[in-house]
């Protein structure tokens, strides 16, 4: 099972996005409105969400966006890489302070939750905002999880991040929704691993396990809290993911 993120939203073929979809300037008429929705209800179901009505403006001026605009990366500075036989087990990294928009949910399902909350982030995105402009798309969203007591299962609150591009920073819009806040973050260092496929409790669960094998016993990271960057398409069958542990202090 997959989430409803940004990457969806471009992850559409020729068939169900025109090529001639490029300009962000041009809007797209209400047959190709009414066939995007439609296949967004559908991608929905599979995620047990419902998308309302009033994602459709977002999901046309972001799909429409992505097509023909880079998304900035979110800054960082690589401290180590460890490798074995040519591959990359697992990256050191410092991200600086900076300010996110951020959304929390608790629905029954981790799913669900993600997707909830980067709808209403999308909305912010697209206009619904102070200054009613397009933001553009930073990556990665990075999705923060809270470990239960027994220290296996996940508490039901998830918080999404987006990062506020760079000309945003200084002077953030303020969302018109209640429920999102600007948040300045302090820097963090985080032990960074890549996979690939899809994100549910499932998967992040043994994403965890696998590098507390690679990594052993530490007292510098947090156990009962991880983050996972989403970086791609999740109609990609091996999109990219990262699981970042997070050290403890500066």
């Amino acid at each position: 099972m997959a989430l409803i993120s940004f990457e969806d939203l471009e992850g559409l073929d020729d068939e169900q996005v025109d090529d001639d979809v490029t300009d962000s300037s041009e809007p797209m008429d209400d047959e190709e409105q009414d066939r995007m929705y439609a296949h967004w209800q559908a991608v929905g179901r599979t995620h047990h969400v419902a998308v309302p009505t009033e994602m459709r403006a977002p999901i046309e001026e972001m799909t429409r966006r992505n097509q023909s605009a880079e998304r900035e990366q979110v800054p960082f500075v690589t401290i180590s890489r460890h490798e074995k036989l040519g591959e990359v087990l697992y990256e050191e990294r410092v991200y600086p302070p900076g300010k996110w928009a951020c959304v929390s949910k608790a629905d029954a399902l981790y799913e669900q939750s993600i997707s909830n909350g980067f709808m209403k982030l999308m909305r912010f995105i697209c206009k619904e905002n102070s200054t009613g402009r397009y933001l553009g798309m930073s990556v990665p969203v990075v999705n923060e999880i809270t470990m239960a007591d027994d220290g296996t299962n996940f508490m039901k609150d998830v918080l999404t991040a987006y990062y506020l591009p760079a000309e945003y920073q200084d002077v953030p819009p303020q969302p018109t929704d209640p429920d999102i806040r600007i948040i300045q973050r302090d820097s963090i260092r985080v032990i960074t691993r890549v996979f690939y496929g899809t994100t549910t409790e499932e998967t992040i669960s043994r994403q965890i396990s696998n590098l507390w094998e690679l990594l052993g016993n530490s007292e510098d990271l947090l156990r009962d809290r991880y983050m996972i960057a989403v970086y791609e398409n999740p109609g990609v069958p091996q999109r990219r993911n990262e699981i970042w542990f997070i050290r403890r202090g500066p």
